[in-house]
């Protein structure tokens, strides 16, 4: 049984950080993709940033320069860093898994989800 435990949502006002840390268990986390995605009221889910384990990285184009996955294999963790956030930023964040056939911004091709945590930017 896979879980993804995410943590460090919040309540941060615009130009502001947070950081995300999503913790996994039940599979071997080092072979997997690891992804955040998120929704914000009203719309879909969207791409946010992807890692493999080697380290190689993906980012939606509105996140790029502003926020940074990273993982730990060791701790089965994996991290967001998000700088110069802005109200548009808001969200809940969600933690996926998927199996490793290269980085990817579809949702399908993530087989684990976390259930989400709160990231509000006031203005």
């Amino acid at each position: 049984q896979v879980q993804l435990v995410e943590s460090g949502g919040g309540l941060v006002q615009a130009g502001g950080s947070l950081r995300l840390s999503c913790a996994a268990s039940g599979r071997t986390f080092s072979t997997y993709v690891m992804g955040w995605f998120r929704q914000a009221p009203g719309k879909e889910r969207e791409f946010v940033a992807a890692i493999r384990w080697s380290g190689s990285t993906y980012y939606a184009d509105s996140v790029k320069g502003r926020f940074t996955i990273s993982r730990d294999n060791a701790k089965n963790t994996v991290f967001l860093q998000m700088n110069s956030l802005k109200p548009e930023d808001t969200a809940v964040y969600y933690c996926a898994m998927g199996r490793d056939y290269g980085l990817t911004d579809n949702p399908r091709r993530y087989d684990y989800w976390g259930q989400g945590t709160q990231v509000t930017v006031s203005s």
